[in-house]
């Protein structure tokens, strides 16, 4: 499907979250593509249940598991698993419930901005949040994008 199909359901589906990694550079103005959306939820026990629910109704499956394992989308899968990574019906989603560099869900909803997504308006982390998810995720791939976000935060401080 498409990011912004994930996006709306989650919106729709009344799930806390901010939006972290790719998508979230890229509605900063990164030209980078992704193909997945990254997140960070709250752990609140209702919003667990909402999101769990959803993610059955998408069935969500591990990404890069064997197909056919026993696999059971619910609250204790959220709560036992600080970092998940899935393929859905919908696409690939990788649920963080705390991010490097940032904190835990409070923590990444303070470090956020909203963005309106034409078809539905989401929080994703802000510039500054973002470089220090990079640096602390500490792979190859995350540290190439530094310096691009860090002249985002630049461009936006020289606009003021």
């Amino acid at each position: 499907m498409s990011l912004l199909s994930m996006l709306e359901g989650l919106a729709a589906a009344d799930i806390e979250f901010v939006v972290i990694g790719g998508v979230a550079a890229r509605a900063h103005g990164s030209p980078r593509i992704t193909e997945d959306l990254d997140i960070c939820y709250s752990t609140a026990t209702d919003n667990l249940d909402r999101l769990a629910a959803l993610l059955a109704e998408w069935n969500a499956y591990p990404r890069g598991v064997e197909p056919g394992l026993p696999f059971i989308m619910d609250r204790r899968t959220l709560t036992t698993n600080p970092i998940i990574t899935l393929t859905t019906d919908e696409g690939a989603l990788d649920l963080f419930d705390v991010v490097e560099g940032v904190g835990d869900f409070k923590a990444v909803r303070r470090a956020s901005v909203s963005v309106d997504g034409g078809a539905v308006q989401f929080l994703a982390l802000d510039l500054p949040g973002l470089v220090k998810a990079k640096k602390a995720a500490g792979r190859p791939k995350d540290l190439d994008q530094v310096p691009e976000l860090e002249a985002l935060i630049e461009l936006r401080r020289k606009k003021r």
